[in-house]
C-alpha cells in the first residue's frame, strides 16, 4: 500500500505541470482576456469530469485489474505529452482569433483525452483501496492526500524552478518521462500483487457509511467545489495585485492552495478512521463545523495578506493564510464520500458521481465568480457575500438532526453571519491601497477605483494609473522639456523621426491613455486602433480632463480583446506603426507581447516601411530579441523601434512635425523639449548617451551591447520566471 500511495503522488506530480503549461500554450493561441481564461480552464474541468465518469463505471467491471487500468492510463497520459505541445501548435495555426465559443470547443478537443485519463484514476484507485480497507472516507483521503501533496509540490516547483529553467517544452517532456516511468512501476506493482491475491485482497472489517442519501451528497459536493474555486479565484486576484503581476505569484498561491487541500483530506481521514459512521448526524454537524471554518478563514485570507505586506512587504506571507484556508476546504470531499459511499464493488462508481459534482461546482463557482460577479461587484461585496452564504450551508449541516437544544447552534450561525454582513467590509477597507504601497502604506486612498472582471484599475491622488498593482503610467500629454517629462512622453513624439508618413497606427493597451492622446493628435495621422483588454481604462479616463477626449475622438476606434487574438482574427489589417507601451518584461503573460512568435505576427501587419515600436522596460534580452528579429532596430529611450526597412533618424522631419503638434488646441512640445528632442536624433550611439533616458541607439549597437542574452520565446517565456530582475536605467538585476 505504500508504494501505490507513492505512486499516486508522483501520479499528482506532472498533472499539475500539464495544466501549468497547456493552459499556458492554449491562452497563446486563443487570448489571455477573461473569457480566453475561463473557457480554456472549464474545458479542464469537464475533461476531468468525463475522466472521473469513465473511471467509475471501469470500477464497477467485475474481472478489471484496476492497478493494469491505472499504469495503462499513466501511459497513455505520458505519451500525449510528450507530443501535446505540436498538436497544440498545429491545431492553433488554424484556429488562432476564434471566437469564445469556437476556441472553447478547441480547447476541449485539445485536452479531452490526456484529461479524462487523468480524472479517471481517482475512481479507479478507491474502489482497489476499499476493497482492501472497507473504509471509503480513509480510502479517498489517503488518496486525495498523497496525489494533491504530489500536485502541490509540483506547482511550488514548477514556479520556483522547472519553468524558469527548462520552459515549456522542457517541463512537458519531464512531466512526460515521469508519467511514463510510472506507467511501468504502477505495472510491475500490478504484476507483485498478482502473485500474493490472498494477502492483497484482505479487506478490514468496520461498520458502513452512514446514510446520507447520495443526491444530498452531490448537491453537497457541488456546493464545496463552488466555494473552493470562488476563493481560489477571490485569492489569486489578491496575491496578483500585492504581487503587481508577478508570474510565479499565481504558481506559489496555487502551491499553498493545494498543500492546504492535501493536508485537510489527511486530517478527515482521522474522523474517518476513529468511528464507523452508523449514526450520520456525527459526522455532517463535523462537516459543517470544517465548513464554516473554511468560509472564516477564506474571508479573512486578503485583509490578512494586505496586513501581512504593509509589515513585510512580500506577498509570500500570505500563503499561510491560504493553506489553512484551503485545510479546513479539503476536509470535506473525503467525509462526503465516507458518509454516503457505503464500502462496495460500486465505490469508485459512487465517488466518481460526487467527484463529478464537485467539478461542476468548480467549473460553476470559476465561471460565475470569476466571469459574472467581479464584472460587476468588488472584492469586498463578494467575498462577504460568499463567506455568508458558506457559513449558512455550513450552519444547515450542523442542524441536521442536532440534539438536544439546535436553536442554539442556528442562533450561533445565525449571529456570525450577521457580523460578516455589518463588520466584514470594515476588513476589505483600504485593500487595495495597503497591498499597492505596503511598508509605505499611511492610510492613502486612490483618487478612482475600478474592478472588471478583467482586472483592477486605480489612480492615485497625483494622477498616476495603476493596471494591477503595478505603473502604468500618467495622465499627461505635453511637456516643455525633457526633465519635466515625467511620463516618458518623448518616445511617442519621437515617431516622426523614424517614419515620414505615419497614418494608420494600432495601439496595444490603452493604459493611462495618455500615449493614445499623442498619437491621435499627430499633424499626419489618419486612424489609431487601440486594442485593450480590460474595459477598466475606459471608465478610468471617461471623466479625466486631460486625456479623457482620446474616448470621444473620431479619429480613435477602441476595440476590447486580447491583442495577440485580434490580430490573429484579423489577418487582413495592415499599419503603418503598431505601438505597444509593453508592461514590465518580468510580469505574467508579459514574454507574449515581447517574444518571438509575437515579433514575426506584427511583421504580418505591417505596412511596407512600418515599424513596431514597443517598450523594452530597458532589459537587454527584450532588446536583442528585436534586434535579431528584425533586420533594422533602433532604440529611444527603452523603448524599441523595429523594422523591415531601413531605420534612420530625420532629425528635421520630427522638428518641422513637433512643431505642428497640438494637444488641445495648445503646443504640445516646448521649445527646449523640441530641441533636446532633435539633439538625440542626430547622436545615435552617442558614447555619453548610451545607457541613460535620453538615448538613439543603433541595432549593431544593440546585438554588441547584449551579446549573451537568450531571444525571448513563448517556450521559454523570457524573464517571467526569474528570480532577478532587470528593469531599471542602470540595466542592474534586482531581486
Amino acid at each position: 500500500m505504500r508504494r501505490l500511495y507513492a505512486l499516486f503522488f508522483v501520479s499528482g506530480f506532472p498533472a499539475l505541470l500539464y495544466q501549468v503549461v497547456w493552459q499556458r500554450a492554449l491562452f497563446s493561441i486563443y487570448g489571455v482576456n477573461v473569457e480566453s481564461v475561463t473557457i480554456v480552464v472549464t474545458a479542464f474541468m469537464l475533461g476531468l469530469g468525463l475522466g472521473s465518469l469513465l473511471g467509475g463505471w471501469l470500477s464497477a467491471r467485475r474481472g478489471l485489474r484496476r492497478l493494469v487500468a491505472f499504469g495503462v492510463m499513466e501511459l497513455g497520459i505520458g505519451a500525449f505529452g510528450l507530443v501535446s505541445l505540436t498538436a497544440f501548435a498545429a491545431v492553433g495555426a488554424g484556429t488562432a482569433g476564434a471566437g469564445t465559443l469556437s476556441a472553447g470547443l478547441y480547447a476541449f478537443l485539445l485536452v479531452l483525452l490526456p484529461t479524462v485519463l487523468m480524472g479517471a484514476t481517482l475512481p479507479l484507485l478507491t474502489a482497489y483501496l476499499v476493497e482492501r480497507s472497507g473504509n471509503v472516507g480513509r480510502s479517498v483521503g489517503m488518496l486525495y492526500f498523497v496525489n494533491t501533496l504530489g500536485s502541490a509540490v509540483a506547482c511550488l516547483a514548477a514556479g520556483l524552478v522547472l519553468l524558469g529553467w527548462l520552459g515549456q517544452s522542457g517541463t512537458v517532456y519531464l512531466a512526460a518521462a515521469i508519467n511514463l516511468l510510472l506507467g511501468a512501476g504502477v505495472l510491475l506493482t500490478a504484476r507483485a500483487e498478482r502473485r500474493k491475491p490472498a494477502e492483497a485482497a484482505r479487506p478490514v472489517k468496520t461498520a458502513p457509511a452512514g446514510p446520507l442519501p447520495l443526491r444530498m451528497a452531490l448537491l453537497l459536493s457541488a456546493v464545496a467545489g463552488f466555494i473552493a474555486l470562488s476563493y481560489e479565484i477571490l485569492w489569486f486576484r489578491a496575491f496578483s495585485f500585492s504581487s503587481a503581476g508577478d508570474a510565479r505569484s499565481f504558481a506559489l498561491m496555487l502551491g499553498a492552495y493545494l498543500l492546504g487541500l492535501a493536508f485537510g483530506s489527511a486530517l478527515s481521514r482521522r474522523f474517518c478512521a476513529s468511528h464507523a459512521v452508523q449514526d450520520g448526524g456525527s459526522l455532517l454537524r463535523t462537516i459543517g463545523t470544517f465548513v464554516v471554518v473554511a468560509n472564516l478563514a477564506g474571508f479573512l485570507v486578503a485583509p490578512l495578506l494586505a496586513l501581512a505586506v504593509t509589515l513585510v512587504w512580500h506577498y509570500a506571507g500570505g500563503l499561510v493564510f491560504v493553506i489553512v484556508a484551503a485545510g479546513a476546504l479539503g476536509t470535506v470531499f473525503p467525509l462526503l464520500c465516507h458518509v454516503a459511499i457505503p464500502p462496495s464493488q460500486r465505490s469508485g462508481q459512487g465517488l466518481a458521481y460526487l467527484y463529478l459534482a464537485n467539478i461542476v461546482g468548480s467549473a460553476a463557482g470559476s465561471f460565475v465568480t470569476g466571469f459574472v460577479l467581479m464584472d460587476g461587484l468588488s472584492l469586498t461585496t463578494i467575498s462577504v457575500g460568499l463567506a455568508t452564504a458558506g457559513v449558512l450551508v455550513g450552519g444547515v449541516l450542523l442542524l441536521g438532526r442536532a440534539r438536544p437544544r439546535p436553536y442554539r447552534r442556528g442562533a450561533a450561525v445565525l449571529a456570525v453571519a450577521v457580523v460578516l454582513v455589518l463588520g466584514g467590509p470594515a476588513l476589505y477597507d483600504g485593500i487595495y491601497e495597503r497591498m499597492h504601497f505596503k511598508l509605505t502604506y499611511e492610510g492613502q486612498r486612490y483618487r478612482q477605483l475600478v474592478e472588471t472582471k478583467s482586472g483592477v484599475v486605480a489612480v492615485t491622488q497625483t494622477g498616476l494609473v495603476y493596471g494591477g498593482g503595478i505603473y502604468d503610467g500618467e495622465m499627461k500629454a505635453s511637456f516643455e522639456t525633457l526633465a519635466d517629462d515625467s511620463n516618458m512622453l518623448f518616445r511617442t513624439y519621437a515617431l516622426s523621426a523614424l517614419h515620414a508618413q505615419p497614418q494608420e497606427l494600432l495601439v496595444i493597451g490603452l493604459g493611462s491613455g495618455s500615449w493614445t492622446k499623442v498619437l491621435a493628435a499627430h499633424p499626419q495621422v489618419r486612424k489609431v486602433t487601440v486594442i485593450e483588454i480590460n474595459p477598466g481604462y475606459l471608465e478610468v479616463l471617461r471623466d479625466d480632463p486631460l486625456v479623457g477626449g482620446v474616448l470621444r475622438d473620431p479619429k480613435v476606434e477602441i476595440v476590447i480583446d486580447d491583442g495577440r487574438r485580434w490580430m490573429r482574427a484579423n489577418p487582413g489589417r495592415r499599419f503603418d506603426a503598431i505601438v505597444s507601451n509593453t508592461t514590465f518584461n518580468w510580469r505574467a503573460y508579459a514574454s507574449g507581447l515581447i517574444g518571438v512568435e509575437f515579433l514575426e505576427l506584427c511583421r504580418e501587419h505591417l505596412k511596407d516601411g512600418g515599424i513596431f515600436y514597443y517598450n523594452t522596460t530597458w532589459h537587454p534580452r527584450v532588446q536583442r530579441t528585436g534586434a535579431t528579429v528584425f533586420p533594422h532596430a533602433l532604440l529611444v529611450g527603452n523603448f524599441l523601434a523595429v523594422s523591415d526597412s531601413p531605420l534612420e533618424p530625420d532629425a528635421e522631419r520630427l522638428a518641422q512635425v513637433l512643431r505642428r503638434y497640438r494637444i488641445d488646441g495648445k503646443p504640445a512640445v516646448g521649445a527646449q523639449g523640441i530641441a533636446e528632442l532633435v539633439s538625440m536624433a542626430r547622436e545615435v550611439d552617442a558614447p555619453g548617451r548610451i545607457g541613460t533616458r535620453f538615448v538613439m541607439e543603433s541595432g549593431r549597437s544593440i546585438l554588441a551591447r547584449t551579446k549573451g542574452h537568450e531571444p525571448i520565446t513563448d517556450d521559454n517565456m523570457g524573464t517571467e520566471w526569474d528570480w532577478l530582475r532587470i528593469d531599471s536605467v542602470d540595466g542592474k538585476p534586482h531581486p
